[in-house]
């Protein structure tokens, strides 16, 4: 583990998958010229303050296979898109830059280089090779995909794996 990064390219110069030491590190920030930070977590950092002068947005879900990212993942896809086209920078991070923020990459190179589940964890992969998206992430991803990347309760699709998702949370079942 010694020569894990706490940030990587994804995209060079352009969008960073991180872990929460990166995103605090206002000195790792500079460097990189982040404009943008999309947080896929509960924990709190400096950039979060308007006066930092970084745009932010929180997916606030915890690593878990029974966590709903698949619901953000338009808006979390569409914030990163947005900054890349005007010019900015985007930081995506997680607490260990390992499961949900690799995800939410994934679901970025999937709508935005028309790849599936399985060659977007292998782009972000080959840029961060201790990537881990917990099971139940990768199975959103192969749903994103599914619902042709607009996951909504209106989605069929999404309003069957949610009720699914549900039954098994109210067995106590999770597995």
């Amino acid at each position: 583990m010694s020569n894990w990064k706490n940030v990587n390219a994804i995209i060079e110069g352009r969008l960073f998958l991180g872990n929460i030491t990166a995103a605090r590190s206002t000195r790792s920030l500079a460097e990189r010229r982040i404009t943008h930070i999309l947080s896929v977590c509960t924990e709190q950092i400096p950039a979060e303050h308007p006066a930092s002068g970084i745009r932010h947005m929180r997916i606030p879900v915890e690593d878990v296979d029974f966590a709903d990212l698949l619901i953000y993942l338009p808006s979390a896809v569409a914030f990163i898109d947005d900054a890349l086209r005007n010019d900015g920078v985007v930081l995506v991070h997680c607490v260990e830059g390992l499961s949900r923020s690799a995800t939410v990459i994934a679901a970025y190179l999937m709508r935005t280089r028309r790849v599936n589940a399985t060659q977007a964890l292998q782009m972000v992969r080959d840029c961060r090779e201790q990537i881990w998206p917990n099971p139940g992430f990768q199975e959103q991803l192969v749903l994103y995909e599914l619902c042709q990347y607009a996951p909504s309760p209106s989605n069929g699709i999404y309003v069957s794996w949610r009720y699914k998702l549900d039954q098994r949370l109210a067995a106590g079942g999770i597995a």
